[in-house]
């Protein structure tokens, strides 16, 4: 399926303003004199940006069931298609793609040569309601959300789990667990890149949690970090988080390790989706909203990048 519209490439050529600085904030995020770029647009709906080792980006446009690929050197192709409808993505340490394939309610690893392998296809012998977005942990496990959206594609009479969860798969992928089960609607996703930390934003509840994690991969010790939920979400590497997309304010708000906001980067766009780090130093964020791919350099370097 082809978007209804050409696809209009513009790197570089399209700058709006960045930031929006908390007064707490004593100096942004975002490199001196850099703006927020749009990339590309005439997408349908882009999702689940993620870096590979190179500083690549892949993302979805979920709506057309592919998976993209923008590269260092400033060019857009299409990486797979059809895509399992994914959502979101992440790379683990062997270099696969692990996808969010929200058609049949599974998780995926796509390896450098395309092949899928598929990790996750229900819970208990029940489907899952559609998982959304995924963290790699360093120990190799896998940490998911999987929230009920209707979806037009979606089985209607699947019998689905109980509960909308975060879901933890072990490292041989064998142990699918279900963790944080009393959260509204969990989307968001990320983690500390030693491994101690979660992070999940209940994007129902506006508010994001963090939990402590333990050796056995299970969760411990929930704490709100943020009044705000999230639809995707991102760290760097000093420990700031990147939520976005809820309430009246759109784009991606910085929250520092302590929870509190200090920066804000405004994006023109009805719904910014997700975010991640990239770029051949790890220094550019890049952000997927509603149609479009955007990118601001920043003064930070991004945590959790691929080996």
């Amino acid at each position: 399926m082809i978007a209804s519209r050409p696809l209009v490439l513009a790197l570089g050529l399209v700058c709006f303003g960045a930031a929006v600085l908390s007064p707490a904030a004593a100096e942004s995020v975002i490199a001196p004199g850099e703006k927020l770029k749009k990339l590309a647009d005439g997408f349908k709906f882009t999702e689940g940006p993620t870096c590979d080792a190179n500083g690549n980006i892949f993302f979805t446009d979920q709506p057309n069931d592919r998976i993209l690929k923008w590269s260092v050197r400033g060019k857009l192709s299409t990486f797979l298609q059809p895509a399992g409808r994914a959502n979101g993505l992440c790379f683990d340490a062997h270099g696969n793609l692990i996808a969010c394939a929200e058609a049949n309610n599974e998780l995926w690893a796509i390896a450098p040569d395309k092949t899928v392998t598929v990790l996750v296809t229900n819970f208990d012998g029940k489907f899952l309601n559609g998982p959304n977005d995924v963290w790699a942990a360093p120990d190799g496990s896998l940490y998911f959300t999987d929230p009920f959206y209707r979806r037009g594609w979606a089985d209607t009479n699947a019998v689905r789990v109980a509960g909308e969860n975060v879901y933890h798969l072990s490292p041989s992928r064998e142990n699918l667990r279900a963790f944080a089960v009393d959260l509204k609607k969990p989307n968001g996703i990320t983690g500390s890149p030693d491994g101690k930390n979660l992070f999940v934003a209940d994007i129902r509840a506006n508010q994001t949690w963090r939990y402590d994690i333990l050796p056995d991969g299970s969760l411990t010790n929930k704490t709100p970090f943020c009044p705000k939920g999230s639809d995707g979400m991102t760290i760097d590497a000093d420990g700031n988080l990147y939520l976005c997309a809820t309430g009246a304010t759109n784009g991606v708000t910085v929250f520092d390790k302590a929870g509190k906001q200090i920066d804000h980067i405004d994006v023109p766009e009805r719904w910014t989706a997700n975010v991640s780090f990239g770029g051949k130093d790890h220094r550019t964020l890049f952000i997927t909203a509603s149609e479009s791919l955007y990118s601001i350099k920043l003064r930070v370097k991004g945590a959790n990048v691929a080996k």
